[in-house]
């Protein structure tokens, strides 16, 4: 009798001791599993709170640039929906150091002592290049929205009615169009980037 209570013993010991690694093992796997979803849903939550920040930031820019753009569009028709895409391509919605540090939205050249020389890139022969260009400095977002304004009224030194399609054009994609045409910018896709940027951010809505 003895030696049987005893193999009861060992068989119950034993019991206990399978119990006792299944329990650490569904513990273990608890943890990891609520380990490995809490660090995707507070990688999910970041990358949101990121993407909102960022909605924010575009959204005051175009905030802080549409009420000028607008007053030159009531004034000398020149698209107000242009000049916000253009400003938001041209400076990297106002991040760029030429538009932060500068105030030059629109990657305006310039010469003499009210112009800064700045790493730019050109399209050229097939292949976007890096290349420096003296860039005129305002002091303030405001002013160089008025100069924008300015050069598609004037056009260039070298041809007045340069940007004259974008003055008369009867909507934004024939402005866009016209800015490319006239060698606003070296990118073969300048125009249609334009449309793009319009279109995403619904900035024909200035316009009216």
């Amino acid at each position: 009798m003895a030696k049987r209570k005893r193999r009861s013993k060992n068989r119950h010991t034993g019991r206990t001791w399978v119990i006792s690694i299944l329990a650490v093992i569904v513990i273990f796997l608890g943890v990891y599993v609520g380990h490995h979803f809490y660090r995707i849903w507070n990688q999910q939550r970041i990358e949101q709170e990121a993407r909102e920040k960022d909605r924010r930031a575009k959204q005051l820019f175009i905030q802080q640039v549409a009420p000028e753009a607008q007053a030159m569009q009531n004034t000398y028709h020149v698209y107000a929906s242009i000049t916000i895409a253009q400003a938001i391509l041209e400076s990297q919605w106002g991040t760029s150091q030429l538009a932060s540090q500068y105030h030059n939205l629109f990657g305006i050249k310039g010469t003499g002592a009210n112009s800064q020389v700045m790493t730019t890139k050109e399209y050229v022969n097939g292949k976007w290049i890096v290349t420096k260009g003296r860039f005129r400095v305002y002091d303030s977002w405001s002013d160089s929205i008025k100069d924008h304004t300015r050069l598609m009224l004037n056009g260039t030194d070298t041809n007045q009615q340069n940007y004259d399609r974008v003055v008369h054009a009867t909507n934004y994609q024939e402005a866009a169009r016209g800015l490319q045409e006239a060698g606003y910018a070296t990118d073969p896709d300048y125009a249609q980037k334009l449309i793009s940027v319009i279109k995403a951010y619904k900035l024909y809505n200035y316009d009216k």
